[in-house]
């Protein structure tokens, strides 16, 4: 009995040790669907693409609709509908269309934090993914106490790869509008950078190869974003900037938000004297670019990260 526990112990170390070094890719798409309801084909067509990719997750980076559609329960169970076609396992960071422009008389006239609560209910009522095959995700509200309440901030890891979901929503991170909705920044801001910090620190801890941080805002629009104390993004690019030339370890961040396809190195160092080069940003397409990207990490590359976006010729919007 003893030998035989030794012996599944080398195999299930063994097993481990072959998917760390294996390589697996993963989808990454946001913004969408916008013009409804003329954009739910294309869309279905692409989770039909996205299905028979066989990715190992999907990432949803934000904006199931455009600013100006209604932000109703209703449409919401259409998106949810949709988040279960997903054959494999779909994380969802949130957006700003789903709650912090709720208020637009286009958008409903809605109560801003009312909507983020109802999101929340909907898509994050448990520590699981979306999609057909859900993955059990390690959610900020469970890890730490102190942040009960976002449920929506997680992490998973995938052959020793640390993925990270966070809470970062376009339209300055809704620090903006009044003074209720800079009190719900301020108080999510707190949790966003701790959990990052958690991140990075398990990243260490666990000696894990590399990180992927997923949200949805465009954080580098405009220069003023890094430094400006107007900014709702100043403190999060702080924060990744210093973790990230740290840790020197391979650093993917995804978002949407601007709706064009986009690679690029976006950080300096702390003195700002060098390209952080570590540190890769993919911006996926968007609005009336209903299209995705597939991302391969490949464990045994010094740059692990590369990209091949999935663009269906049926979905380009001037093909007839």
């Amino acid at each position: 009995m003893k030998l035989h526990k030794i012996l599944f112990g080398s195999f299930i170390t063994l097993l481990s040790q072959i998917c760390i070094g294996q390589s697996f890719t993963f989808i990454a798409l946001g913004d969408m669907p916008y013009s409804i309801p003329a954009d739910y084909e294309r869309y279905e067509k692409l989770i039909n693409a996205i299905n028979k990719a066989k990715p190992s997750f999907s990432i949803f980076v934000g904006d199931t609709k455009s600013g100006a559609s209604p932000c109703s329960d209703e449409y919401n169970l259409v998106v949810k509908s949709y988040f279960d076609k997903f054959q494999m396992p779909l994380i969802y960071s949130i957006g700003d269309n789903e709650w912090t422009d709720c208020h637009r008389v286009l958008a409903g006239a809605y109560d801003p934090l009312e909507r983020l609560q109802a999101v929340r209910s909907l898509y994050f009522s448990n520590n699981e993914s979306q999609g057909q095959r859900p993955i059990r995700l390690n959610r900020q509200s469970d890890v730490m106490p102190k942040f009960s309440t976002y449920v929506e901030n997680a992490y998973w890891i995938k052959n020793n790869f640390l993925f990270v979901n966070l809470h970062i929503p376009g339209s300055n991170n809704n620090l903006d509008r009044n003074e209720e909705s800079k009190q719900e920044y301020l108080q999510r801001n707190q949790a966003n950078l701790a959990w990052i910090d958690h991140a990075f620190q398990l990243l260490e801890y666990q000696k894990l190869s590399g990180i992927v941080l997923a949200y949805q805002a465009d954080m580098f629009y405009s220069p003023k974003q890094a430094n400006d104390l107007s900014s709702g993004y100043r403190d999060t690019l702080i924060s990744i900037t210093k973790h990230s030339e740290k840790s020197g370890k391979p650093v993917l961040l995804i978002h949407g938000d601007t709706h064009r396809l986009k690679i690029d190195q976006p950080l300096l160092t702390i003195d700002q004297k060098y390209v952080l080069e570590n540190v890769m940003r993919l911006q996926v397409m968007g609005a009336d670019q209903v299209q995705a990207v597939e991302i391969k990490v490949d464990p045994k590359s010094e740059q692990p990260f590369s990209f091949k976006p999935l663009i269906l010729r049926s979905n380009r919007p001037y093909i007839k």
